[in-house]
């Protein structure tokens, strides 16, 4: 209930007096999970839906629409916004952030558009590294396992004079395939180095420069259309065939804070990223530049405002194939924005207003707002009850306007050719959210946070087919509304000194209703997310400097598309040792109830997906503090 998070307001404050729905996993919590992934670390979240689709691809979504391409979340790493504008989505085998660099993960359940912006419909996630001055020394962590068949990193962090620091780091990355009963080519291969440096410049300014570089290949089987030479009416021809995809990219930010005071703050924040993807079905070259200025003031007695501008251009160059293409091939998308926020507090102290809202300008849905409400009681330090009402957008993603994709039709021997087109029409989706929380600290040992929310959402995404057989084009359109709602409960138990419980449960529900005359199968995605989920988190500090943590993990029912995939049971475990300050020592075992078992399955891309298997990996790590 002390931890200190900022993502809710763009300020720092308690989590006990936050108004949203909001969990944190500390870095020493990522330590403990026994974890190589960012998603993985996810999976004890409430609220939250991980899934595995293969080796390395993912499905991340908080409160519901999940998919590979989940594209109502927003997932920043130190600011920088990973959601690509490309399909509406992240490539999470793209984020591999150094487990050890990583200060928090703070997850909001939950619109945070008032900030953040379009796309952080149903949540963000912002990933915030540590300062360069706290990873003086060096470190190097190796992990080798039946799946992880080598995973190294190796840092360096350093000072020059009294107030400037830096770090450097390189990590590689070798997994292998999932399962899959036919053979899986879904290994991976990623390197990765960066670079952040920290410098005080005086008692008020600080200036932070930090950058990255990644290359890799990741293996995917993928079954594409074949053009047939018999006709137009001709069985139509399908081919899988194993491929490797081209993944690098690389980013730059800066970003320099003044604090003129203790409750006034001025930053400017500006990023370049990059990010070149190549398989069959997608040649991506994207170029991304933003800068953003944010001013956190008192205005008046009791009053605390932030407000903020931002500007982002984002240049892309793609190239056509008989599969995929965008029209125009290249292009420049310009996106303007600014938010106001204030919040005002009453009865000493414990009764907190914030009012707020964000405004946006984009090229393809126009001017966007996205305003919200939050009101806090809290009777006793102890104790607070939040309530909120917020509207948020997803705008269309520049596939979503320009694209034209031929796709498998259904069956696959079916004598057509079938065709997703962009829509130049196509309209923002829009969230109307109801959230109401109570969030307890009862005793020393106990901790409490419930969350409910009703979802109400309109102009959702659809494809529906305009033109007949041997061609059908399926443009997309904003033919679906619907509501979702859910519960989200999370207890914290001290047991004893050296042990600690978590205990989590989460319930969705949703029901999507398409317009009159619509058919399209994007009312599956109310199946796509389970009804319920629940974990069970363990970490026992014992003699010897020995650590024993372990989870179980519960997942629902969910149907992608119309094809089931069974709920499942799994169940992770840790074994450290720490010998000395410098050495630590881990064997992990994850998902050990089963051989293997499915997670879920390609939507938008017919890529084959494979199953988790059970997996054992050795890990040692050496630190040298400075």
């Amino acid at each position: 209930m002390n931890v200190e998070v900022t993502t809710v307001s763009k300020k720092p404050q308690q989590l006990s007096q936050a108004q949203a729905a909001i969990y944190v996993l500390s870095g020493e919590e990522l330590r403990r999970m026994g974890i190589t992934n960012i998603p993985d670390a996810l999976r004890l979240v409430p609220g939250i839906q991980v899934a595995s689709i293969d080796s390395n691809k993912w499905a991340v979504t908080v409160r519901g629409f999940n998919d590979r391409f989940a594209n109502k979340l927003l997932v920043l790493i130190d600011g920088r916004s990973v959601y690509t504008p490309l399909f509406a989505g992240v490539y999470w085998e793209a984020q591999m952030v150094p487990l050890a660099d990583i200060d928090r993960i703070e997850i909001i359940r939950g619109p945070g558009g008032t900030l953040w912006g379009a796309n952080a419909v149903n949540g963000v996630i912002n990933i915030m590294t540590k300062r360069s001055d706290e990873t003086q020394g060096a470190l190097a962590s190796v992990v080798i396992g039946n799946e992880e068949r080598g995973f190294g990193t190796l840092r360096y962090g350093g000072k020059i004079g009294d107030d400037f620091s830096y770090r450097v780091y390189g990590q590689f990355r070798s997994r292998d395939t999932g399962f899959q009963q036919m053979g899986a080519h879904d290994d991976w291969q990623l390197g990765q180095g960066g670079i952040r440096t920290d410098w005080d410049l005086n008692s008020k300014d600080s200036l932070t420069i930090q950058g990255d570089y990644y290359r890799g290949d990741a293996g995917q089987q993928i079954t594409t259309p074949v053009s047939p030479d018999a006709g137009p009416m001709a069985p139509a021809a399908v081919t899988t065939f194993d491929e490797d995809v081209k993944l690098r990219g690389g980013n730059a930010l800066v970003r320099w804070r003044r604090t003129i005071s203790n409750n006034e703050v001025f930053m400017v924040q500006s990023y370049y990223d990059h990010v070149f993807r190549e398989e069959a079905s997608l040649y991506e070259d994207r170029h991304i530049v933003d800068l953003e200025v944010q001013h956190q003031f008192p205005l008046l007695a009791h009053h605390d405002t932030v407000w903020g501008l931002g500007y982002r251009l984002t240049y892309d160059n793609t190239r056509s194939n008989e599969l995929f293409r965008l029209s125009p091939s290249n292009r420049t998308v310009n996106l303007f924005s600014g938010f106001l926020q204030d919040e005002m507090k009453f009865f000493d102290d414990a009764l907190t207003v914030t009012v707020g809202s964000k405004f946006e300008h984009n090229a393809f849905s126009g001017f966007e707002y996205q305003p919200n409400i939050r009101i806090s009681w809290m009777p006793e330090p102890n104790h607070t009850l939040w309530a909120a009402v917020s509207r948020a957008v997803r705008t269309p993603a520049r596939g979503e306007h320009d694209v034209r994709l031929r796709v498998v039709p259904t069956p696959a021997t079916a004598p057509v050719t079938v065709a997703i087109s962009g829509n130049d029409q196509m309209q923002a989706e829009n969230l109307l959210a109801f959230e109401l929380g109570y969030r307890t600290h009862p005793h020393s040992t106990l901790n409490v946070d419930i969350a409910g929310f009703v979802n109400h959402y309109d102009d959702l995404r659809t494809f529906d087919a305009i033109s007949p057989p041997p061609t059908i084009t399926i443009p997309f359109s904003n033919r679906m509304h619907g509501n979702t709602y859910g519960v989200e409960v999370l207890a914290q138990w001290q047991a004893l000194d050296a042990w600690r419980l978590q205990a989590t449960y989460t319930f969705l529900a949703m029901d999507l209703e398409l317009e009159h005359g619509s058919v399209s199968s994007e009312k599956l995605r109310e199946d796509a997310s389970p009804h319920h989920q629940a974990t069970l988190w363990s970490r026992m500090n014992l003699p010897w400097n020995l650590e024993l943590d372990g989870d179980i993990r519960y997942v629902g029912d969910i149907s992608v598309t119309g094809a089931p995939v069974s709920h499942y049971f799994s169940a992770d475990v840790r074994l450290g040792w720490r010998p000395t300050p410098d050495w630590e020592f881990s064997i992990v075992g994850r998902d050990l109830l089963d051989n293997r078992h499915a997670e879920f399955l390609p939507t938008f891309l017919a890529t084959q997906a494979t199953e988790v298997q059970r997996s054992v990996f050795f890990r040692a790590t050496w630190r040298l503090n400075l």
